[in-house]
């Protein structure tokens, strides 16, 4: 079975510790066990756990479960995000169905079936996934509502100048699109041109990052669920797909798709209808599919790691964005765009770039293409303290060290670094998923 997800387990009882370690560690990424309630929050702000297990009955009496009503409301109050499962001996229908209108996603008997505990638990962790990667989805949402200016599509350079030519005579069709390059490259921002230019404009545009969605959690996020599908499913929940009826559906990070997911969104495509997990009824929808990455998906077709009736389906029309080292005075333009922007965000003297630094923009590579650039100056319109542009990445990268695992560990610190702590930047500059990265970040306890 599968490992994953960080559990803390709450309960006064030591036996009842010690058997839900004994059973759920060899099937869990991490576990922590306390006996006091009053320090839940201090693990889970250093911990953070996945799931939280939590007995109902303290000091207070052994059957009310008072306490355990009052401790989930103290748990959702500091983070309205987290996955909770009570647990009791003194079981009855209107403890459950109060537990579950409070906010816990199940509720479990003691004494338990252990098959049963831990289905509830990698629920309960693919759950909190998954609110993870919708409240993620929905903050980057809101930031691109809110710097609006940062994904027009800035450039006057042929190459430019010829996508965007392109782009206006696709967008009026129904075609769908695959937009290729670098990561970092701006690949979001063609995709929105390309809706914002349609005749779909009015209409929803929705987008969805696949690096960062759990395979076990891809139909229901894509295609939705009904209530009671499975363990947390409340309510009943339209998928990305059906929200983006009628309009775009943004498609990033394609190439990560495993083989059982091409074939899922494969059909979708192919029927132009969706059915939410848990239903039989099959839903109509009309989307134009925009699609992105940065893999090669030709060479993966060739090694059968994607499926080549999928790769027709999205690549009616393919668009290749060039990375910003080939791109010339366009570093300029764009380093002056995001200067603008920036001054006004944080109320700032608009600067000129001296001739100096104009040089240093236009010598360095950019690894990290347009994304990096706007970091940059962000940055820079902070703290101008700070150095315009990184000192040079092949002479940072070198390190005496030949330990794979310490490299990576480096190697992820100056992206966080660079980053100024953005995981989503840091995941683009690594040239990896934002789950790749929280992975990674776990695992060397960074």
């Amino acid at each position: 079975m599968e490992c994953k997800g960080k559990i803390l387990i709450v309960d006064d009882n030591e036996d009842i510790l010690l058997s839900l370690n004994m059973l759920l560690r060899p099937c869990v990424d991490s576990i922590r066990a306390i006996k006091e309630p009053a320090r839940i929050i201090e693990f889970m702000d250093y911990f953070k756990p996945d799931v939280i297990v939590l007995d109902m009955n303290f000091e207070r009496n052994v059957i009310s479960g008072e306490e355990g009503y009052e401790w989930l409301n103290r748990i959702l109050a500091h983070d309205p995000t987290s996955v909770v499962i009570l647990m009791t001996a003194y079981v009855n229908t209107e403890k459950t169905v109060r537990a579950i209108k409070a906010g816990a996603v199940d509720f479990i008997p003691k004494p338990w079936d252990n098959k049963k505990m831990i289905e509830a638990i990698h629920s309960a962790v693919d759950l909190k996934r998954s609110r993870t990667a919708r409240l993620q989805a929905e903050k980057e949402e809101k930031i691109e509502k809110e710097n609006y200016n940062t994904r027009q599509f800035v450039g006057e350079s042929p190459q430019i100048m010829e996508l965007k030519e392109r782009i206006a005579r696709i967008a009026s069709t129904d075609a769908n699109v695959l937009v290729t390059g670098e990561n970092g490259v701006g690949k979001d921002v063609v995709a929105h041109e390309l809706h914002r230019l349609s005749a779909r404009s009015g209409k929803p545009m929705v987008s969805i990052d696949l690096g960062c969605i759990p395979e076990s959690l891809f139909e229901s996020e894509l295609f939705g669920h009904e209530k009671g599908a499975f363990t947390g499913a409340g309510n009943a929940k339209a998928g990305r797909i059906e929200e983006a009826d009628s309009g775009t559906l943004f498609l990033d990070e394609v190439g990560n798709l495993t083989t059982a997911t091409q074939q899922k969104l494969l059909t979708v495509i192919e029927r132009r209808e969706v059915s939410r997990v848990g239903s039989t009824k099959a839903r109509k929808i009309d989307v134009r599919i925009v699609a992105a990455t940065n893999a090669n998906l030709p060479a993966r077709v060739a090694e059968g790691t994607f499926r080549e009736d999928l790769l027709y389906r999205l690549n009616t029309i393919e668009l290749r964005i060039p990375p910003l080292r080939e791109r010339g005075e366009d570093i300029l333009l764009l380093a002056r765009h995001f200067l603008n922007i920036y001054a006004r965000k944080y109320s700032s003297e608009v600067k000129e770039f001296s001739h100096s630094e104009e040089k240093q923009l236009m010598s360095y590579r950019w690894p990290g293409n347009v994304r990096e650039l706007q970091h940059c100056i962000e940055r820079w319109v902070i703290d101008s303290s700070l150095p315009l542009v990184p000192e040079n990445r092949d002479e940072a990268s070198k390190s005496t060290s030949l330990n794979l695992e310490e490299l990576e560990r480096q190697t992820i610190h100056r992206a966080l670094e660079q980053s100024n702590g953005n995981l989503s930047v840091a995941a683009e500059l690594l040239g990896i998923t934002r789950y790749s990265l929280y992975r990674k970040i776990d695992k060397h306890g960074i």
